[in-house]
């Protein structure tokens, strides 16, 4: 009796390059594909609800492209250390693969389902599909880890190449007895009451098919001006594969080659590292999210939260017109470019003296491409508190940014031409408030207590 080979789906939505479906096709078994929903688990974040749209159709696509090779998607929802092992019971399997995932729940998951599975006697293994280079192959002379970029990209591009990207399976064999699946419509994933979603429609197409064609034309049309122009909001010249690289549609192995087979890559494989940077500090930090990475801004003196504020913000309406352009935006889009992020996030902590984590909370609910890792990351590192943090003292001029970067006001034309006229905040009142609250920082202990 054949024992098939159970591949899990997780943040790797693709069929090339995927080291677990390649473990399992060089098997020689037929292959069990499963997507298993987990809002159950101890410790697992709920999906954004951005997110979720993102979900429902990009395993919508990769139920279409295992069916060109004969394989049905099994969709289940629950606690993955139950299903998991329901599911191996009913498909009589005799190995489970997946890639591996970094967050400190889903590690400490993983781990358990291994140990369970081996020890009835079901091989289990995991691989390296998300990442260029491990968190623990990635550590300084003493053997810790880094907590400034340049050091540890620097020593990323000391190590061995990445390994090329794994080609697609010519075949894949399937089976008839695979395990009853759900209905994707019936998970509930898409925006109905309203839906609000037409605008990430006109946007997206999520997909592995999407991911290659993405990261083709930006590496035709959009790489060679990328150095010059990433920066300006209105420009295009950013490559927007970072809800593909989040949802696992396109490897960071497949970029990388790609990449560095055109001209003038180096900025942008920066970019990578600077992915690598978050993923890595996550699995060393995972409560990321929710608690300052320097453990000083644990004093800082946030005020007593004022809603219309924090409301304002959201919407749009704070009168401030490159950060109202970009909430927008990212209302409409899911998205939102880089250099917008960092001014819209600025503002609100540090204009707005709002804490960063509804900040964060926000992003995560509204943006496709919000991660574990990238989002707490980027936030921390705007308010100063985390991983090679902008200096507390750098607070971004929004009115200096946007006649930088957006001279022509094409950005802003877009996006906020009925936006407030009038600012709900002094920004020079409210800049000198946020450096007369962070002298609270450099004074406070720089060590937790234990």
């Amino acid at each position: 009796m054949p024992s098939p080979s159970l591949v899990w789906f997780r943040d790797d939505l693709r069929i090339a390059d995927n080291p677990a479906l390649h473990a399992a096709v060089e098997r020689g078994e037929p292959v069990v594909a499963v997507f298993i929903l987990d809002e159950e688990s101890a410790g697992f974040r709920p999906l954004g609800a951005a997110s979720r749209w993102w979900l429902h159709h990009s395993l919508s696509s990769l139920t279409d492209r295992l069916h060109e090779f004969g394989v049905s998607l099994v969709l289940r929802r629950g606690a993955a250390d139950r299903v998991i092992r329901q599911l191996v019971g009913e498909a009589r399997a005799g190995a489970v693969f997946w890639n591996r995932r970094y967050g400190g729940p889903e590690r400490a998951v993983d781990a358990g389902i291994k140990a369970a599975l081996r020890e009835e006697g079901v091989a289990a293994e995991s691989f390296a599909g998300s990442l260029l280079h491990e968190p623990w192959t990635v550590t300084t002379g003493s053997g810790t880890h880094y907590s400034v970029f340049t050091p540890f990209w620097r020593a990323c591009l000391a190590l061995p190449v990445p390994r090329s990207p794994l080609p697609e399976p010519q075949e894949i064999s399937g089976t008839a007895d695979a395990p009853e699946t759900d209905a994707l419509d019936d998970w509930a994933l898409l925006p109905t009451a309203p839906d609000w979603a037409g605008g990430l429609r006109e946007t997206w197409e999520p997909g592995e098919p999407a991911a290659r064609g993405r990261l083709a034309e930006f590496l035709e049309n959009d790489l060679p001006a990328y150095d010059r122009a990433r920066d300006e909001p209105s420009a295009g010249a950013t490559s927007r594969l970072s809800p593909y690289l989040r949802w696992g549609e396109v490897s960071p192995f497949t970029v990388w080659h790609d990449a560095v087979a055109a001209d003038g890559a180096g900025r942008f494989l920066s970019e990578l590292g600077w992915r690598e940077f978050a993923w890595h500090t996550l699995y060393h930090f995972p409560d990321l999210a929710t608690q300052n990475l320097r453990p000083e801004f644990d004093a800082f003196p946030w005020p007593p939260l004022d809603p219309s504020r924090l409301d304002a913000w959201e919407n749009g309406e704070t009168g401030v017109p490159l950060v109202d352009a970009g909430m927008r935006e990212l209302w409409h889009t899911g998205y939102m470019h880089n250099r917008v992020r960092m001014v819209t996030a600025s503002f609100l902590v540090k204009n707005l003296l709002i804490d960063w984590r509804l900040g964060e909370e926000w992003f995560w609910d509204t943006l496709v491409d919000a991660d574990s890792a990238n989002n707490a990351f980027n936030w921390q590192w705007v308010a100063g508190s985390g991983a090679d943090a902008a200096p507390y003292f750098r607070v971004f001029n929004p009115e200096l940014q946007a006649r930088k970067f957006d001279p022509q006001g094409r950005y802003i034309s877009r996006w906020a031409t009925d936006a407030p006229a009038e600012p709900i905040v002094d920004l020079g009142e409210t800049r000198k408030a946020a450096l007369t609250a962070y002298e609270a920082v450099k004074r406070a202990p720089r060590t937790r207590s234990r």
